[in-house]
């Protein structure tokens, strides 16, 4: 027997589920959820007992929790000088043109701050108020609005898409009328991995799309595998909208943005140009960064990628997602998202980071879960043209960090694993690889914003 450990969130027991050991190769290889039939109703996810446990998938002799590491305000302090160091130097070293990242410790918003320029023809300074597209961290949003309106009994969790959406048909009939709302979140819909992006880049229009799912082959039946879709996933939004007869975009801004303080969240390219300070996209041009124009593609799928934020923003953000803000996302409802619905192997590799620290991952109601060296982390990553953003949380030490930039760079990314890294007390490695940084050619500090260490807000 193998015995997987199931992650309840933020700081609640973990319970064990033996599962027979034969099971676990086919598991990992396949990427199947585990829960219940499409016929069995369930209204509260975390009460069904059906959710993956997704840790250890692959050695019993880690089955005991990882203990919490000591975190002082020394070691605060130190990491955030290794932060802005680090930063500097990416934006110093011409691998971004701009970025920001924000850290939450403990309920507070611990520190926010800047780096390089919003535009590099324009030069303005990035700050931690700077708006950048989140991307894929915009599915989060999507799956926190869906659980506000489960709790308020508008709908359910097991509710068929096609009951509220009728323009919803799959080659597979029968999984089309199956397809329930949180097999949608966790991209159990049944098509091949990411269906009709290519289409979306090419400016097809989503309604149009919508209407030709039912041409492309399964890859699995409805609810039977994981692959990630950004078209499909956006059935999210017509779900609301039949629910209560609003737009999606602006029933996350009442939900969400406003209660939560996230004062220049907004969706759409019009509103990211609007913004005080917004970071333009940077790509690749004959060795340097050429800036270029957002574009509309991806925003035409708002609850997939159309989210706008700051760093100060994603601060507000980090603090609800770990529970300190239950006056607009409430502890259960957090734990709720958070539980791990299907596996995603094919996520432990690639980066440097992954590929060394990642033992399993799943993913859950619009985010990633990872075994983070026996450690669990919530996480989310995003990219469209010209931007990138990493976004973690560590429920147990009550940690959460994410970082924003404006350029289709990797070496940026490698800030974030240091933070998890130094939270966690484990081996200094340097992710942002030295020999691709060039060596400072300034010191000006990053521009900050300091919150008093009392205030959760």
């Amino acid at each position: 027997m193998v015995v997987f450990r199931q992650n309840r969130g933020l700081g609640r027991a973990l319970a064990a589920v033996a599962v027979p050991g034969f099971m676990v190769a086919a598991l990992l290889a396949a990427g199947v959820a585990m829960g219940e039939s499409n016929a069995a109703p369930h209204n509260a996810l975390a009460s069904t007992g059906s959710h993956l446990p997704l840790r250890p998938l692959l050695d019993p002799q880690t089955a005991a929790p990882v203990p919490l590491t000591v975190w002082t305000a020394s070691a605060e302090v130190a990491l955030l000088a290794e932060l802005d160091r680090l930063s500097q130097s990416v934006v110093d070293g011409g691998h971004a043109p701009g970025m920001a990242w924000v850290l939450v410790s403990q309920g507070r918003l611990v520190d926010a701050r800047g780096y390089g320029v919003t535009d590099i023809n324009r030069r303005g300074q990035v700050g931690p108020q700077t708006v950048f597209r989140l991307a894929s961290l915009s599915k989060a949003f999507a799956s926190a609005l869906t659980g506000l309106l489960v709790d308020q009994g508008v709908i359910e969790w097991s509710d068929r898409v096609q009951d509220l959406v009728p323009a919803l048909l799959l080659k597979d009939d029968a999984g089309a009328g199956h397809l329930r709302i949180d097999e949608l979140l966790s991209h159990r819909v049944g098509l091949p991995h990411n269906t009709y992006d290519r289409q979306i880049e090419s400016e097809q229009p989503y309604p149009l799309l919508v209407e030709k799912l039912n041409q492309i082959s399964p890859l699995c039946h409805v609810g039977d595998c994981y692959a990630y879709q950004n078209v499909a996933f956006s059935l999210i939004g017509d779900v609301v909208f039949a629910a209560t007869g609003d737009f999606f975009s602006h029933q996350v801004e009442k939900r969400l943005f406003h209660p939560l303080g996230m004062t220049t969240a907004t969706y759409g390219r019009d509103a990211l140009f609007a913004s005080p300070s917004y970071a333009s996209p940077h790509v690749r041009s004959r060795g340097r960064w050429l800036a270029v124009t957002p574009k509309e593609t991806y925003y035409r799928l708002p609850p997939a990628a159309g989210v706008n934020a700051s760093a100060l923003d994603m601060g507000q953000w980090l603090l609800a997602q770990l529970g300190h803000r239950p006056d607009v996302l409430p502890e259960n409802l957090v734990s709720i998202l958070h539980e791990p619905q299907v596996l995603t192997p094919g996520e432990v590799g690639g980066s440097g980071w992954r590929r060394e620290r990642l033992h399993a991952a799943a993913y859950a109601l619009g985010w990633r879960v990872f075994d983070y060296a026996g450690h669990d982390l919530i996480f989310h990553a995003g990219a469209v043209q010209g931007y990138r953003a990493v976004l973690g949380l560590l429920p147990a030490e009550d940690f959460g960090f994410a970082v924003l930039w404006n350029a289709e760079s990797g070496v940026p990314s490698g800030v974030f694993p240091t933070a998890l890294d130094r939270r966690l007390a484990l081996p200094e490695h340097d992710w942002l690889q030295p020999t691709r940084i060039a060596k400072p050619r300034k010191t000006t500090p990053g521009k900050r914003l300091r919150v008093s260490s009392g205030s959760s807000r």
